[in-house]
């Protein structure tokens, strides 16, 4: 699962805008704005996600899932699990989804 804060993280780490992103991954701008611009997980055609990652990937950028450990040994960023609230999701902005305890 890939939510639009990884992949807007992602694609400021590599310093890139959202039409080289489009380019890296086979995919339109409008289709990279709409996943940038969902709500929390990504969602969409298996296939279009399937290249977005595999465009991260080619460009430098490994994909950490919750609580795995990263492959491998170049620097990154990871959010921090709040005291309290392990396995509990936020919204990008941090906030508690509605319904979340």
């Amino acid at each position: 699962m890939l939510t639009a804060a990884q992949l807007r993280a992602a694609r400021a780490l590599l310093g890139i805008d959202q039409r080289r992103l489009a380019e890296l991954s086979g995919l339109s701008v409008p289709t990279i704005q709409r996943m940038e611009g969902s709500d929390g997980v990504i969602r969409g055609n298996v296939d279009s996600l399937m290249k977005l990652i595999a465009g991260l990937d080619s460009a430098g950028v490994e994909l950490i899932a919750e609580g795995a450990a990263s492959r491998g040994s170049g620097r990154g960023v990871r959010l921090k699990v709040e005291p309290g609230s392990e396995g509990q999701s936020r919204n990008d902005d941090g906030q508690k989804p509605p319904g979340a305890a």
